[in-house]
């Protein structure tokens, strides 16, 4: 099973890039992780509908044929860390690739997040994308912990 993390924003401070690639390699071989960065759309006097299509299309471009589609949403299903795992669990028992898709400054398309398999929220806090990148492949790598009985998770 593979993890992509689709995320709009090509760029990311130096401490996010390397939290990120230091969580990255802690994952075993049969469950790795990649990021997937893809190109904001200029906001210069376009209407949001334009660049919404512009970084869907970016978006669906790149996430891998037969993925399941889950969609970072702020009005997204509300998860602890336990709940996540569990998740995890679910995907990788079903045999599921799947991507988790960050959206832009203005977040995802409506209708893509309609069409996602899923939608999760990371946070009640607004959070720079940087972060959201670094926090969801930490509790992804926490998740698979506690589903390895790995003592990095502690109740």
């Amino acid at each position: 099973m593979k993890l992509w993390v689709v995320a709009v924003g090509q760029r990311v401070p130096d401490w996010a890039q390397i939290a990120w690639d230091d969580y990255a390699k802690r994952f075993p071989s049969e469950l790795k992780v990649e990021l997937k960065a893809v190109k904001t759309e200029p906001r210069s006097s376009k209407t949001l509908d334009t660049i919404y299509a512009a970084e869907r299309e970016r978006i669906e471009a790149a996430i891998p044929r037969g993925c399941r589609i889950v969609a970072l949403d702020e009005r997204g299903t509300n998860l602890t860390t336990v709940a996540l795992a569990a998740k995890l669990k679910h995907w990788q028992l079903e045999a599921d690739d799947v991507a988790l898709v960050i959206g832009g400054p203005d977040g995802l398309c409506p209708e893509f997040k309609k069409q996602a398999h899923e939608r999760i929220r990371i946070s009640d806090l607004t959070l720079p994308h940087a972060m959201v990148r670094v926090l969801l492949v930490e509790q992804l790598y926490r998740a698979w912990s506690i589903n390895a009985n790995h003592p990095y998770h502690r109740e």
